[in-house]
């Protein structure tokens, strides 16, 4: 994915989340994939997936277990 580096990147990441798993990329129920491995994988800043993984989680796409990371929720989870 090429990131257009003169706007916000982290929408963009978030947006290509959102993809993948609209694509079924991440199976509900499965453990997502962490930040490092994704800014690695997106040659951005963990920071910057960190956002975009925060805009996923409040839009109900994935919930957060302390101490175990992210896990992708189904549609019929989501708000």
């Amino acid at each position: 994915m090429d990131l257009d580096r003169g706007k916000p990147v982290w929408p963009q990441v978030a947006d290509e989340l959102r993809r993948r798993s609209d694509a079924g990329a991440y199976a509900p129920g499965s453990r997502f994939p962490a930040v490092v491995e994704l800014a690695s994988e997106f040659d951005v800043a963990a920071s910057t997936v960190q956002k975009a993984v925060a805009a996923l989680r409040g839009e109900g796409r994935l919930r957060t277990v302390l101490g175990q990371g992210s896990f992708v929720t189904g549609p019929d989870e989501r708000p």
